[in-house]
Parts: C-alpha cells; structure tokens; sequence
C-alpha cells in the first residue's frame, strides 16, 4: 500500500503474531507485567515481537511505561509475570543504549568514553582504536578524538553517545528520547545521520519518543501504549521507503502517517484522562 492508494497507514497485526514471509524475530516480549515497589503497575499483559530489521518508536503518553519496556530488554531489570524471550541470542550478547542524557565519563577523552564497552569486555585500547576511529568518523566527530565531553556541544555528546552504542556493533539498538533535549535543527540531522548509520550497519533499533513527528520520520513500525498501566494498543505501519530525506517531511504521505499517529496517541491520552 502507497500513500497514494490510501491516506491512513494500516495497523499492524496484534503484538506477537507473524506474518507469513515477515522478518526473522529478534526477541518477544510475552505478557510481561512489571510491578515497582508500593504496587505501582508500569506494564500490564504487554506483548511486541521485534524483527531484524525493524526500526520500532514507542509512542505514548508519559509515564506509560515505554523506558521500563526498554530496561526490561535491555536487562537492566526483570519481569514480575511473563519474560522476555530472545530467538537471537547473539542480538542479547552485543545489545547497545542510548539514554537520554549522554551519561559521558567527563574525565575521560571522547575515545576513552566510545571505548569504555571493548574495556568492559577486556579488549585492549591499542587493538581497537581502529575501530574507535572509525566509529568516531561515522558520527562526525572525527578529528575529536582527545576532546572532553566539556568542551562539546550537546549533540556532539549525544554523537559521542551513539558511538559508545555502535562501537561494539550491535544487532540491537535501544534509544531512550536521545534527543528530546536538543533543538529542532540539531535534532533533524541526528534524525537523518541515525538513519544512515542505522543502514551502515543493518541493525535494529527500539526508539522511545514522545514526538509523531519524529516517529514517523523515523520509523517502519509505530507500536502506541496505553497510558499506566502501560501496553501495546496499537501499532501503525509506516510503510515508506528508506531512505528518507528532508523532502519526505513535507510529503502527502509523510503528513497522512502523522495524522494517524497523532489520533492514535490522542486516544491514548484520551484513556489516560478517564483513567485519572
């Protein structure tokens, strides 16, 4: 389906079902909850499947769940029912994150921080700077190698960020809001230079935003949450080709997937407001 035989972007099939032909599956959330102390509920009964491939935004009001999702995957805390079921074990193994903030070491040099994950993993500075450099040259900061995170601006520390996430080339990346605090001409060429190096590499990443904008730039699957407790109540496809340039923002098809998200995530809050 083109933007041109339909305005409206079709949904996806429910969470955790497959298409016949569809992607190899990466990992499945299966009816995860996630209870937090005090009995907050953050999730309840969510289910996604992720595809190798996929570039996934997670969509939906505050507080509904989408950074635990990502922790949750990213194994930084576990289920309270259901699991977190990886068909790639390899993916799991070299998983990358990009939090919000840059979260640099400010006593370290930008090399030292994209070199922090080989350390991690007891790999020498000397054998990998040729995979630091190159890495540093994809992002755009080459030439940048001994500057301190103080001395860079705030995409240039999110670039160092993205690094740090790529240098051990993951299969999977988790990206949490990694640009909600930029401005908007900034925000666009890390939009378009995450995209580019997202085909370099052929991996997968899982993008929390609160921006429609942004997700349907972005994206070939838009999964919507529930507002708390947080779920999968719809996802959208965003069924335009890669890649995607400035022009694409301006297009008939661009502004129709936004339509559809934006009331998407209207019913979402809408849900939001009769549950408070």
């Amino acid at each position: 389906m083109t933007a041109a035989s339909s305005p409206v972007p079709a949904a996806f099939p429910a969470a955790g079902t497959v298409r016949a032909g569809a992607r190899p599956t990466l990992l499945l959330l299966e009816n995860v909850d996630k209870v937090f102390g005090r009995g907050v509920v953050a999730l309840r009964d969510m289910s996604l499947e992720i595809r190798r491939g996929d570039f996934i935004s997670l969509l939906g009001p505050s507080g509904c769940g989408k950074s635990t999702a990502l922790r949750l995957i990213a194994g930084l805390i576990q289920p309270s029912r259901g699991r977190v079921r990886w068909e790639d074990p390899e993916a799991a193994a070299t998983l990358g994150v990009v939090f919000q903030e840059p979260t640099l070491m400010p006593w370290a040099t930008v090399a030292a921080n994209v070199w922090l994950p080989l350390r991690l993993r007891g790999r020498s500075r000397r054998t990998v700077q040729p995979l630091i450099a190159e890495t540093l040259e994809m992002v755009g900061l080459a030439g940048f190698e001994r500057a301190y995170p103080r001395e860079l601006s705030g995409g240039m520390k999110m670039r160092v960020s993205i690094a740090r996430a790529l240098v051990t080339r993951p299969r999977l990346i988790l990206m949490d809001e990694p640009f909600a605090a930029l401005d908007e001409i900034t925000r666009f060429k890390l939009n378009n230079d995450l995209l580019a190096m997202r085909a370099k590499f052929d991996c997968t990443v899982i993008f929390v935003t609160h921006s429609v904008f942004e997700s349907v730039f972005l994206s070939d699957r838009i999964v919507i949450m529930a507002a708390r407790p947080g779920r999968v109540i719809r996802e959208l496809a965003v069924d335009e080709p890669y890649p995607r340039s400035d022009s694409f923002r301006t297009s008939a098809g661009y502004v129709a997937h936004c339509r559809a998200a934006s009331e998407a995530l209207a019913a979402a809050m809408e849900g939001a407001a009769h549950a408070g």
